[in-house]
C-alpha cells in the first residue's frame, strides 16, 4: 500500500520526487524519505508522519543529485516511526519497497550471522542486505538484485539505487504495480500512472517477476529468466490538474460532487444514445452460459457487489453469492458447471482482490473484472474487463469510484437480463431511462448538503451510531457505517432492520443515533416497525426517505432528510449521497484529517 516514485535525468530529482510522494499520498502516510547518489554515494532524508514533515526537513537539509528513489508509507512490519522510515539503505544499497517481505525473519537471521547489523523493524531492510551480500561475494549489480529476487517470498515493488552507479536506477515487481514513465533525456519509476502524470503521459506497467535497468533515456526490462522483453507502452488521460482540489476543502468533497459527471460518463460509455441500448464490447464472457455468479470484492466495493446481488437474482434470475475476497480465496469451493466471477477493484490492485481471481483462474472459472485503471494487473488477467470512468479518486474514503461502480453493475446486470431474455423490452427501456435520470437527480441531492451539515452537528458528540436497512438499502446502511467510522472515527455498526431483535437492539439508548435507509419501497413496512421497537426504546432515529416514507414516520423520527422519488432499482445509487455527506460533514465537525485518515491508505496491495 506504500507509494514509490523514482527520478533519473540531468536535473536535480529532489523537487520531482517530492511532488510524486504527494500525489501518492494515498498510499500511505505514516512515514516518508528520499535517497538520491551524489559522486556515487547514497544520501538520504527520512521523517516520521505526513509527507509535509518531510518537506520541511528537506528545506533545512536540501538533497543534490539527479538520481533518486522516494517513498510514503503504510507501516506494516514496525512502527511508523524514522527508523523504520524509507529508504532503506547501507553505504552500497538503497531501496524503496512496497509489499511484504514473508520470509524476512530466516533472511535476517541467515545475514546476521554473516555479519549484516540490521537497524529497523522492518521486513524491508532484509533487501539492502541481500543485495550487498551478493555483491560482496563478487556479482555484478544486475546480477546481485536478480539473485535477491529469488530468495524473496511474498510481494514486492521495488526501487533501487546501489552506489557507485549515477547513471542506473533498477525497478522489480511480484506482485505489487509499478510503473515506468518517459520522459525527454529524463526516466520515472512509480506504484502508478498518477504519481506520473504531471512528468509524462508515456507509461509502461512492469508485469509480474520483471525487473527493469533504467537510465535516463530508455528502460531495458528483464523477464524472471534474465531474457530481454518488450513491454507495451501507453498513454496515460491522466494529468496534473486531475488530483487537483479545485477550490474545494478536501477531495473527498471534491468527489463526491464530481459525482453527477462522472456518472454521466460512465452512463455515456455503456448506452447508446440513440436506441438507449446497453452497449458492451464483445467480450469474453457470456451470461447466457452462467448458472451460477460469484461477485468478489473488498470493502466499499463489496457493498456494491451486495447490491448487485439483488439486481442480477432479480432480473437475470442467475444465483448469485458475494465473497470478500481475503476468505473467497482461503475456503473450498465446489466445481460447478457454467460459474462465473466478477472481481470488483477501483485500483485494479487489490490484493486479495486479485488472489481470488487467479484462484478462480485455475479452476477455468471465467472471469470479468470491473476497475478504474484500464492496464491494472486484475484488468490484464480477468477474461474480460469493463471500465469505469470514476477518475483518479485521492481520497481514502471511496465516493465517485463507489457510485460508478454501482451504475456500471447495473448496466451489466440489464445487459446480462437482455441476452438471457429474463425481462421485456419495455421493462428494459423503463430502467434505462431510470439510468439516465441519475446524473441530474444526483445534482438535485448536493442541495441536501446543508441539512446533512446540520445533522452531523448531532453526531459529532455522540459515541455509537448505528445503521440500518432492508434489502437492497442494507449494503447501503454498510456502507454508511464504513464512511462514518473510517473518517470520524466514531464506532458504527450497520444492521438488516430485521436482524435488531436479534440482538443488536441491547445497544438502543436515548445516546445511540440509528440512520434509517427507508426508501417507501415494498420492504417499508417492515423497516418501519422496526424503527417503531427501537423508538420505543429511546433511539433517536435519523430517517433517509422520501416523501411519502417521511409522512408515514415522521412522528416517531427525530430528524428527517427527505430524497426524490424514484426507481426501486436506482434507489441505491441515490441514497449513497447522503450517507457519504454525513461521514464527511461529521469528519469536519470533528476536525479528524478526512481525506487521510488515521491507519488506512486507498489501495491495498498486500494481504
Amino acid at each position: 500500500m506504500c507509494g514509490i516514485i523514482g527520478v533519473i535525468g540531468r536535473n536535480n530529482a529532489h523537487n520531482l520526487l517530492l511532488e510524486g510522494l504527494e500525489r501518492l499520498a494515498y498510499r500511505g502516510y505514516d512515514s516518508s524519505g528520499m535517497a538520491t547518489l551524489v559522486n556515487g554515494k547514497i544520501n538520504k532524508r527520512r521523517s516520521q508522519g505526513k509527507i509535509s514533515n518531510l518537506e520541511n526537513l528537506l528545506k533545512e537539509k536540501p538533497l543534490e543529485g539527479t538520481i533518486g528513489i522516494a517513498h510514503t508509507r503504510w507501516a506494516t512490519h514496525g512502527a511508523p516511526n524514522e527508523i523504520n522510515a524509507h529508504p532503506h539503505t547501507n553505504d552500497k544499497v538503497a531501496i524503496v519497497h512496497n509489499g511484504i517481505i514473508e520470509n524476512f525473519k530466516e533472511l535476517r537471521e541467515s545475514l546476521s550471522q554473516k555479519g549484516h547489523q540490521f537497524v529497523t523493524e522492518t521486513d524491508s531492510e532484509v533487501i539492502v542486505h541481500l543485495i550487498s551480500q551478493f555483491i560482496e561475494e563478487g556479482n555484478d549489480n544486475i546480477i546481485a538484485v536478480r539473485k535477491s529476487l529469488k530468495k524473496l517470498q511474498g510481494a514486492f515493488a521495488l526501487g533501487i539505487l546501489i552506489a557507485g552507479k549515477d547513471e542506473q536506477l533498477i525497478a522489480a515487481r511480484k506482485g505489487s504495480p509499478l510503473a515506468i514513465g518517459f520522459g525527454k533525456d529524463e526516466m520515472y519509476l512509480g506504484s502508478d500512472a498518477l504519481a506520473l502524470a504531471p512528468l509524462t503521459d508515456r507509461i509502461i506497467y512492469l508485469e509480474n517477476l520483471d525487473m527493469a535497468v533504467i537510465s535516463h533515456k530508455d528502460a531495458h526490462i528483464y523477464d524472471e529468466n534474465m531474457k530481454m522483453v518488450e513491454r507495451k507502452e501507453t498513454k496515460t488521460v491522466m494529468s496534473g490538474k486531475s488530483v487537483e482540489k479545485g477550490g474545494f476543502k478536501h477531495f473527498m468533497l471534491k468527489e463526491i460532487h464530481e459525482q453527477p459527471t462522472v456518472l454521466g460518463d460512465t452512463l455515456k460509455s455503456l448506452i447508446d444514445p440513440h436506441d438507449r441500448s446497453i452497449v458492451f464490447p464483445k467480450m469474453d464472457f457470456d451470461f447466457k452460459n452462467i448458472n451460477k455468479l460469484s461477485i468478489v470484492a473488498c470493502g466499499t466495493s463489496s457493498y456494491a457487489a451486495m447490491v448487485a446481488k439483488h439486481w442480477f437474482e432479480k432480473y437475470t434470475k442467475i444465483p448469485t453469492e458475494v465473497d470478500i475476497a481475503s476468505e473467497y480465496r482461503y475456503r473450498s469451493h465446489p466445481d460447478i458447471q457454467g460459474e462465473g466471477i466478477i472481481v470488483i477493484s477501483q485500483s485494479g490492485e487489490t490484493a486479495d482482490t486479485l488472489a481470488a481471481l487467479s484462484n478462480a483462474k485455475k479452476r477455468n472459472i471465467k472471469s470479468l473484472a470491473i476497475v478504474n485503471v484500464l492496464e491494472s494487473s486484475i484488468s490484464r488477467l480477468a477474461d474480460a474487463k469493463v471500465l469505469t470512468l470514476a477518475g483518479p479518486e485521492i481520497g481514502v474514503a471511496s465516493t465517485k469510484a463507489f457510485t460508478t461502480q454501482l451504475v456500471t453493475l447495473a448496466c451489466l446486470v440489464l445487459f446480462a437480463a437482455k441476452n438471457r431474455k429474463t425481462i421485456s423490452d419495455v421493462e428494459l427501456n423503463k430502467m434505462v431511462e431510470n439510468l439516465l435520470e441519475l446524473p441530474s437527480l444526483l445534482s438535485e441531492l448536493l442541495s441536501l448538503e446543508n441539512s446533512l451539515n446540520t445533522i452531523a452537528q448531532e453526531l459529532k458528540t455522540v459515541r455509537d451510531v448505528l445503521y440500518v436497512g432492508r434489502g437492497i438499502s442494507f449494503p447501503i446502511a454498510l456502507e454508511g457505517a464504513l464512511k462514518l467510522k473510517e473518517i470520524s472515527y466514531i464506532h458504527a455498526e450497520a444492521y438488516a432492520a430485521g436482524e435488531l431483535k436479534h440482538g443488536p437492539i441491547a445497544l438502543v439508548d436515548d445516546g445511540v443515533p440509528v440512520v434509517a435507509i427507508a426508501p417507501s419501497d415494498e420492504l417499508f413496512v417492515k423497516t418501519a416497525s422496526n424503527l417503531e421497537e427501537v423508538a420505543a426504546r429511546g433511539a433517536k432515529i435519523i430517517l433517509i426517505s422520501d416523501k411519502n416514507g417521511i409522512k408515514k414516520l415522521s412522528n416517531i423520527a427525530k430528524i428527517c432528510l427527505e430524497m426524490p422519488n424514484s426507481s426501486s432499482f436506482t434507489q441505491p445509487i441515490l441514497y449513497s449521497i447522503p450517507v457519504q455527506m454525513l461521514a464527511y460533514h461529521t469528519a469536519v465537525a470533528k476536525g479528524t484529517d478526512v481525506d487521510q485518515p488515521r491507519n488506512l491508505a486507498k489501495s491495498v496491495t498486500v494481504e
